[in-house]
């Protein structure tokens, strides 16, 4: 009842309900995901974490720039260095 309340006093429908406990649903679970990601990698240090997002993002950007070159390819390049 308290969440009918909150919803009503900001203007938002008996319809919204659902989209508010669906929204509140999708930031609970990446709060969890978030969690245990970083759990995972607890004991990396701070250069060797460092290390694995640089490595990452080179290579997404190398997918990308394969994509763009892609006939076609919804991937647009302008803001690929």
């Amino acid at each position: 009842m308290a969440l009918r309340t909150f919803l009503a006093q900001r203007g938002l429908k008996k319809g919204d309900l659902s989209l508010f406990v669906e929204e509140a649903v999708k930031w609970r679970v990446l709060d969890q995901t978030i969690n245990e990601a970083r759990a995972q990698f607890a004991d990396l240090s701070e250069d060797a974490l460092q290390a694995l997002v640089e490595e990452a993002t080179e290579a997404l950007k190398g997918e990308l720039r394969q994509a763009q070159s892609v006939p076609g390819s919804p991937v647009s390049g302008e803001d690929l260095p």
